[in-house]
């Protein structure tokens, strides 16, 4: 007989997250159709092994990690396209955010990660739309945010971002981040509402504001050199299981958001919902960046967004 493929599967959350649930899916599926032909291993959480939600990169790409997944937030720096998708307010609700991410415009970036990174990306889960919570007062307004310090993702779009909008923006780990949060030594953090009830935010943070401010991808990145030593029965069972596990865990996502949101008014938090000429105001505060946008990568990405 011989040797399993071993496929090392890892993210960056507890087994009960929709990321873990999916990975979990993949793999159950994988092994009902190989059997012992594969070896599945799992690590669901790298943080409680010490590393930094970063790391999660390079652990795939050099191999550690066989499949994982992280916010293409974090490849920015490597892949400036992927700040296009940063672009505060690009999308107006899931159906468009992921009409674009499944469409011309997320080929065209997963070509441009594969041109870059030693991955080849199998799909985009979806970390949805984020939001502002904070430990000072409500936020209705960009005036609102002003002279508070904000966690943000290591993308120079979403620290310029928060510049128009007032905040003094900070490139955190989520390692540091949920740290300084805890210790209070940071304002203010964004995030979807799941991401806020799983790592706690909202036990410290009273006041939350629906902004809907960014729609963020978490990539599922295969290690290439791995992949492309499978048998092609085994790359093609590898990426229709994917597909079928991003359709699960956006379904998930969506029960999880309506749960969280539940979690942090039971907490006893105050949750804004932006009046329209609120919501104006955020727009209007980053309008230069999606002209700075349109100066930097052209109309290209914006027809591509256009065209769903």
């Amino acid at each position: 007989m011989s040797k399993p493929i071993q496929i090392r599967m890892g993210g960056y959350g507890p087994p009960t997250t929709s990321f873990s649930r999916a990975l979990k899916r993949i793999g159950d599926r994988l092994e009902t159709e190989f059997g012992e032909g594969v070896d599945i291993k799992y690590i669901w959480n790298i943080l409680d092994l010490g590393f930094l939600g970063k790391d999660i990169l390079w652990l795939a790409e050099h191999g550690f990690l066989t499949i994982a997944y992280q916010s293409t937030s974090y490849l920015t720096d490597r892949v400036p396209e992927l700040g296009f998708v940063d672009l505060p307010f690009l999308f107006d609700n899931n159906e468009v955010a992921r009409a674009a991410i499944d469409g011309a415009l997320g080929d065209y970036l997963t070509q441009k990660i594969e041109e870059r990174v030693n991955y080849r990306v199998l799909g985009y889960f979806e970390n949805g739309f984020r939001h502002i919570s904070n430990k000072i007062r409500p936020v209705h307004t960009p005036s609102d945010l002003a002279g508070m310090q904000i966690r943000v993702l290591p993308s120079e779009v979403q620290v310029r971002s928060f510049e128009l909008m007032g905040a003094t923006p900070l490139r955190l780990d989520l390692s540091e981040a949920i740290k300084a949060i805890s210790e209070g030594t940071i304002d203010a953090q964004e995030n979807p509402f799941r991401n806020t009830v799983t790592y706690g935010v909202h036990q410290f943070h009273p006041y939350h504001t629906a902004t809907k401010h960014f729609y963020i991808s978490r990539g599922i990145f295969a290690n290439r050199t791995a992949f492309y030593t499978w048998p092609e029965d085994l790359k093609v069972a590898m990426g229709e299981a994917v597909q079928d596990a991003v359709v699960f865990q956006r379904n998930l996502y969506e029960e999880e958001t309506q749960e969280a949101r539940r979690a942090i008014e039971d907490q006893g938090c105050e949750i804004v919902d932006l009046m329209p000429d609120e919501h104006q105001q955020f727009v209007e505060a980053v309008q230069p960046l999606h002209d700075g946008a349109r100066e930097m990568f052209g109309d290209k990405m914006f027809e591509m967004l256009e065209a769903g």
